[in-house]
């Protein structure tokens, strides 16, 4: 027989038990229900004991049994507050699924999606919550002002956001990356190219992401001793057809603009489609910058320079921290670092 294929219990076998995974990998009890509920005060080796004992044993969890024990459901809901297309439109949350899939079935944890963008959703949403079918949320595109926010933290659900949670920093924990230097990163970089008559499309200003993108730009700006031109700032929702209607706007206010800085690589596309249709060519006469790195920027025409947001990382920061929470440590905020990623659409 191979080392260390499991060999799954016969019909008149006693099913086995964490007490004869420990006593195979010889550490205690607690160790196993420790790497098993994937704890991290456990030592590197003790946990490659603990799973080749697993393996051997062909031990497997009984979730029920471990749910009436521990209290927990076993189960974290992704819940997305932006309507269904953008799941599949919006590289990010792609990427952040896939992310947090991964981390989530590291620790033998249950993903449950949920999209909470419209009332009916939202009420279904709560009620679920409340019913303790969750043992906690990791929450995506949160906005300010919006009542899912407050009746999430009066369910006393354990929550992680992505970005900061506008009037809630000090309730709900969040993972982050560094908008505003990231902001301040791209514009830099166009100054240095000797652009004058820099534009941005801004993310929404009732999210963490687009005030801070925004005040990167105007950090940039201050910096170079230059003044905020209001015309040059127009607003979007994060989609393609917002950076669109965005960089028209720019365009009437200022055909001789010279660059632009969008906070996300779907609206930086968009731009790039109406520079085409007026004629000004990238980045000869205007050099564009996104923000995000997703898949989508390696794909336009020109390939966009971007500042890369690290969602991998954030995806498992966030599990990683929503773990935390469940176990009852007091909520936190964690910032990752951005890095600026130059191609053609804007060049060294």
């Amino acid at each position: 027989m191979l080392p260390n294929v499991p060999t799954p219990p016969s019909p008149g076998r006693k099913r086995p038990t964490i007490r004869d995974v420990a006593r195979e990998a010889g550490v205690s009890y607690a160790t196993v229900s420790r790497v098993l509920n994937g704890r991290e005060w456990v030592s590197p080796e003790a946990v490659r004991a603990v799973r080749d004992a697993i393996s051997r044993t062909g031990y497997t969890a009984n979730p029920h049994a471990r749910s009436l024990a521990t209290g927990r459901s076993g189960s974290i809901a992704f819940l997305l507050t932006e309507p269904q297309h953008l799941l599949f439109e919006d590289p990010n949350f792609s990427v952040l699924l896939r992310g947090v899939a991964q981390a989530l079935s590291d620790r033998e944890l249950t993903l449950i999606l949920m999209i909470a963008s419209t009332p009916e959703e939202r009420a279904r949403t709560i009620s679920y919550l409340s019913g303790g079918h969750v043992d906690g949320v990791l929450l995506f595109s949160p906005h300010s002002g919006d009542p899912l926010l407050g009746q999430l933290v009066q369910a006393e659900v354990p929550i992680v956001a992505c970005g900061r949670v506008l009037g809630y920093e000090q309730l709900i924990s969040s993972v982050m990356a560094d908008d505003r230097n990231g902001g301040r990163s791209a514009v830099e970089h166009l100054i240095a190219a000797g652009c004058t008559r820099i534009a941005t499309i801004t993310g929404p200003q009732d999210t963490g992401g687009g005030v801070d993108r925004l005040q990167g730009y105007h950090d940039a700006l201050i910096a170079h001793g230059d003044t905020i031109e209001p015309g040059r700032v127009a607003h979007g929702d994060w989609s393609r057809a917002s950076g669109a209607a965005a960089m028209r706007t720019l365009l009437e206010h200022d055909p001789e603009l010279d660059a632009v800085f969008a906070a996300s690589d779907a609206m930086a596309e968009g731009a790039l489609r109406v520079l085409r249709e007026a004629a000004r060519a990238v980045p000869g006469d205007v050099r564009v910058v996104g923000f995000d790195d997703s898949g989508l920027a390696a794909t336009t025409e020109p390939p966009l320079t971007t500042v890369r947001h690290p969602l991998d990382r954030v995806a498992e920061e966030m599990v990683r921290l929503l773990t935390d929470v469940i176990a009852g440590r007091t909520p936190l905020s964690i910032t990752v670092p951005t890095s600026l990623v130059v191609r053609e659409s804007s060049p060294a």
